[in-house]
């Protein structure tokens, strides 16, 4: 009996584990799935539409903010953002994750001072690999933004957060007005933008209200 009793335990533990693999299993794969970031390449039709969402907000009669995804508002600012990425940066995407903007590309490794910069990760790297930056979007002052970068990748390799205030410093090209994060890059923005907020698969932008 005492044998009966343990076959039906374990048939019945198995036809758990069963259901689990062929029912739960997928369905979390799926929303894993669903949950993955979109990438987006940056393109002059991006461009063109968050330059249109801006414009609107420039109106004294217009509305007080606008969301703009997150590969549209990277191209609009490239010129801006250009000019802190590596110099060699090919093939941009940008994506909305979290709260934050992610911009990837191919670099050259050397655009961030070779090996003596990077220590021991760069033994672990070629000459061109894919980069991702990951950080907040923050007003300093009318006219002025800052990306600052609260992640940094090497292909799939994470830079210690205490490094990456000194590679930035490597790879941005230009001045840094006062004012600016350890971690921040500096874009020029129109001196209406109020605020920033990043979430959603978009970028929120509000205008100032004062006159």
């Amino acid at each position: 009996m005492r044998r009966l009793v343990f076959l039906v335990l374990v048939f019945l533990a198995g036809g758990a584990v069963f259901l689990w693999l062929y029912l739960e299993r997928p369905r979390r794969d799926a929303e894993s799935a669903s949950a993955a970031p979109v990438w987006e390449k940056l393109t002059p039709e991006g461009a063109e539409r968050a330059r249109a969402s801006v414009q609107l907000l420039s109106r004294p009669a217009g509305p007080v903010f606008t969301n703009i995804r997150g590969a549209d508002l990277a191209a609009y600012i490239f010129d801006e953002l250009s000019k802190q990425l590596p110099p060699s940066a090919q093939e941009l995407e940008a994506a909305v994750i979290d709260d934050r903007l992610h911009v990837r590309a191919l670099v050259k490794i050397s655009d961030f001072g070779g090996a003596g910069s990077l220590g021991p990760l760069a033994a672990m790297l070629g000459d061109r690999e894919p980069v991702e930056f990951g950080g907040t979007l923050e007003l300093v002052r009318p006219g002025l933004a800052q990306y600052r970068v609260k992640v940094l990748r090497l292909r799939e390799l994470s830079v210690p957060s205490r490094m990456i205030p000194r590679l930035l410093q490597r790879v941005a090209r230009g001045s840094r007005p006062p004012g600016l994060a350890d971690d921040g890059l500096p874009l020029e923005v129109p001196a209406f933008l109020a605020d920033v907020r990043i979430g959603q698969e978009r970028v929120t932008l509000y205008k100032s209200t004062q006159r």
